[in-house]
């Protein structure tokens, strides 16, 4: 396979000591195919949030496998999940679905510039690789395009424009730039400077309702972890349209897309066609309510920041009795791994590699799940204790 996997992230890059497949999860650990047991931070690249074989989702599948997996017409869970969602996201009027994050940001960008009229987007971070069209824009996450970005046309790139995280003034000159041409800002938080959106993401607001442009919210990370709404719940601030997908189901495949209603009619007959076979697919509606419903009614967004205080202020803590350059940065939930100013990037895959050795799997951006109970995070961090000694040798 080219990459060696259909996800570019879940490729091994610090073998041997990295995994180079997983067969098996269950809770917060997984095995790999030489019996390796980890406990897990990479949670799937962050769908996983309740945990691997999660009793209540695992079981909600399997009841709707008896009766069918895809129909010809709509099944009712499309109405009933989309109404749940409805009723959790602040600016969600009407919602639908996809099976990825990328192409339900995809289908908010056609609808921004079908209802405003415009054809001009600004993106700030990384928005799905379907979506990585803007010269300097981020083809990966953390992975910048210098100029060109391989297999996209001139013409199209020319109507895309990154732009940085909590830089309203940068913002302001590409509105001037490409005066009333702006359908839609697309954005997705910076992770490691979080906090930074109480500021930005209200002064984002009022400066796309100056222009008369949409404001797109990239929910996919902060979506069901930060709040059960989102940074829109958290900050207090509504979009026109959001998307959210990791953490929507505990790891089957579905997205949505949700905003105003007089927005989301763009996408009505007659309008914007946005259709896929698999839109209402059972098995991941299931688990989407099964999943919501644990949400709702078991605090998992509590318990994510509590244990993810205790997870990374814990691996802090180690970071500087072990005189190691790296900091984690954000918002507990989903905590970035960030190397200090001035340290050989290289430092982070040095530790990465002895956390493999040591039996726990971390990434760039790493999570607790519900599944991670107080004996998981100690044992975590006594490991990876170790590794910082072995690192600091």
């Amino acid at each position: 396979m080219p990459w060696g996997s259909g996800t570019c992230s879940k490729a091994p890059r610090l073998l041997p000591e990295e995994p180079g497949v997983i067969v098996k999860g269950k809770g917060c650990r997984v095995r790999d195919a030489d019996g390796r047991e980890f406990i897990d931070f990479r949670n799937g690249l962050g769908p996983i949030t309740l945990g691997y074989q999660f009793p209540d989702v695992d079981a909600a599948i399997q009841d709707q496998l008896s009766s069918g997996i895809l129909y010809g017409h709509p099944h009712p869970l499309e109405c009933e999940v989309a109404e749940m969602l409805c009723e959790v996201v602040p600016g969600a009027e009407q919602a639908r679905f996809l099976k990825t994050g990328g192409e339900a940001i995809a289908a908010c960008i056609r609808m921004a510039r079908h209802y405003t009229g415009k054809e001009h987007i600004i993106q700030i971070g990384y928005n799905g690789w379907l979506n990585g069209l803007a010269s300097g824009g981020q083809t990966l996450p953390g992975q910048t395009a210098m100029s060109s970005i391989p297999g996209v046309p001139s013409s199209i790139s020319a109507l895309h424009h990154t732009a940085i995280w909590n830089d309203i003034s940068g913002l302001e000159q590409l509105f001037v730039q490409y005066h009333d041409q702006i359908a839609a800002v697309v954005i997705s938080a910076d992770y490691a400077d979080m906090d930074s959106g109480k500021a930005f993401y209200p002064a984002l607001r009022e400066l796309t309702r100056k222009h008369n442009s949409l404001l797109i919210f990239d929910e996919i990370v902060t979506g069901f972890r930060i709040a059960l709404g989102g940074v829109q719940q958290y900050f207090n601030v509504k979009p026109d349209l959001s998307v959210f997908g990791k953490g929507m189901a505990n790891g089957m495949p579905v997205s949505v897309y949700a905003g105003k209603k007089e927005v989301m009619a763009a996408c009505e007959k007659g309008g914007v066609t946005i259709s896929s076979t698999f839109a209402g697919e059972t098995l991941s509606l299931a688990a989407a309510k099964a999943t919501l419903l644990t949400y709702r009614n078991k605090g998992v967004v509590n318990h994510l920041w509590r244990q993810g205080e205790k997870m990374w202020s814990g691996m802090n803590e180690l970071f500087t009795t072990y005189d190691i350059p790296i900091e984690m940065k954000g918002f507990w939930p989903c905590i970035a791994f960030t190397v200090k100013s001035g340290a050989d990037k290289e430092i982070k895959n040095q530790f990465f590699r002895a956390a493999y050795n040591n039996g726990i799997s971390l990434y760039d951006v790493s999570y607790v799940n519900f599944s991670h109970k107080d004996r998981d995070v100690e044992e975590a961090l006594q490991r990876l204790e170790q590794a910082c000694k072995a690192l600091s040798a």
